[in-house]
């Protein structure tokens, strides 16, 4: 079964409303972004923790609502962030 999480945040870069979404499809998940509600999906966003934490937050609302999300789900988003390690930044690497 697929699990599908849509929201808005503001791109980084830009500062402009961007909408998200993850996806999990065979046990994988999957973001994506675009900046017009009826535009194409930029697929591979790499999320940030923020993203996740939305996406637990979504899941734990959801399974209460019993909409397709089980306890494993829960479980490897929190596993995930429990060994989240911020990604190196441009400026560290010089």
């Amino acid at each position: 079964m697929t699990i599908e999480i849509k929201w808005t945040d503001t791109d980084p870069e830009t500062g402009q409303r961007r909408f998200l979404c993850a996806e999990k499809w065979a046990g994988a998940w999957r973001f994506k972004w675009k900046l017009q509600r009826r535009g194409n999906w930029t697929k591979d966003l790499e999320p940030t923790r923020a993203m996740w934490e939305h996406v637990l937050d979504s899941l734990r609302r959801r399974y209460r609502r019993r909409e397709g999300v089980s306890d494993e789900d829960v479980e490897q988003v929190e596993r995930l962030l429990k060994d989240w390690r911020e990604p190196p930044s441009a400026e560290e690497d010089n």
